[in-house]
């Protein structure tokens, strides 16, 4: 059972920063809040950063390119859903088209490889171009010439080993620029990041290495005074027994008989290797869920908003983004 998001001002909210442990579902989370989003009539921007295409995968469009596209309607005749893939070199170039009106010249340093090398020798850099990208999709207004305005943001950010790293851009510039124009916007961005409009949400699957990340990744968070939002617990699978009958399967205590009977009621030949089999399935599920019942105590030992999202069993597919989203409207994301 989710606990209460209440705490959470979803409508407050301009900035949701997705994070997690690699094979968690980041990606797949990450969507399907912008769809829960968008489902409230809103116009919602989803990014992603690490240059992987895995927006344009589970929506099954063609590859996105350094160019909001719309992608999707929210549910039950939502808001628009778009997409923006943000890459480092497109982004400086676009910085200095704003700041210093280096057009073709922009270009020309790219062609010599400078972009790339500047972004190479400097990861702060390059984690202040990405996350000025998302400062400025958040704060347009409607003095922003030709620029589409969002009601929120939802970055599909990196894992949480380097969530903080890549939020903490103040601090990853201190040794590196004191002053000038990317300090500055650096200390810009940092003024959104560590505001109420921004949290950061952490997905996980209840499994003991991703909920220890979790932990870990919660812990950097509020080092570095950023806010941390809900923990969305993944793939998480249904309990097909009740107290008693996960005890008894433990134990190897399921009665063989009734087991067997069941199966001539249905028609099925109660035969002995397939009771047998079932018995095994039963002890394996049994033991699978009281390991994910540890995990997810220490889960509510982290005292953060929770959210669940069932697996899917056909897996994942657009359908399936949008039962995710189903699933936190219902908890009380908007």
């Amino acid at each position: 059972m989710a606990s209460p998001t209440a705490e959470i001002d979803w409508a407050g909210i301009r900035l949701h920063v997705v994070t997690g442990k690699c094979g968690t579902g980041k990606t797949t989370v990450a969507a399907a809040l912008a769809l829960a989003i968008a489902s409230a009539g809103k116009t919602v921007l989803l990014c992603e950063v690490e240059g992987r295409q895995g927006i344009a995968r589970l929506f099954d469009v063609s590859p996105l390119p350094y160019d909001e596209r719309r992608i999707a309607s929210g549910p039950n005749d939502g808001g628009d859903l778009y997409a923006l893939a943000i890459d480092p070199e497109s982004a400086l170039l676009e910085y200095m088209a704003m700041y210093y009106h280096l057009g073709r010249a922009g270009k020309a340093l790219d062609r010599f490889g400078v972009i790339d090398f500047a972004t190479t020798i400097a990861p702060g850099v390059r984690d202040v171009l990405l996350t000025g990208k998302v400062y400025e999709a958040v704060h347009r207004n409607r003095r922003s010439r030709n620029a589409r305005q969002y009601d929120a943001v939802v970055l599909d950010a990196p894992p949480t080993g380097r969530i903080t790293q890549f939020l903490n851009v103040n601090s990853e510039l201190s040794g590196l620029a004191k002053v000038g124009p990317i300090r500055s916007q650096a200390d810009t961005v940092m003024t959104l990041l560590r505001s109420p409009r921004t949290a950061v949400h952490l997905v996980t699957v209840l499994e003991e290495m991703p909920v220890q990340e979790t932990a870990d990744g919660i812990e950097g968070l509020h080092r570095a005074s950023l806010p941390v939002g809900a923990v969305m617990l993944n793939m998480l699978r249904s309990n097909e027994l009740d107290d008693a009958a996960r005890g008894q399967a433990v134990s190897g205590r399921l009665p063989e008989q009734d087991i067997a009977a069941d199966l001539a009621s249905a028609g099925i030949d109660p035969d002995p290797a397939l009771v047998a089999g079932l018995l095994t399935e039963a002890r394996e599920h049994a033991q699978r869920r009281a390991l994910e019942d540890e995990e997810r105590r220490h889960i509510e030992k982290l005292d953060v908003p929770v959210l669940d999202l069932p697996r899917l069993p056909d897996g994942v597919d657009l359908g399936g983004l949008y039962e995710l989203a189903a699933e936190l409207c219902e908890q009380g994301v908007k």
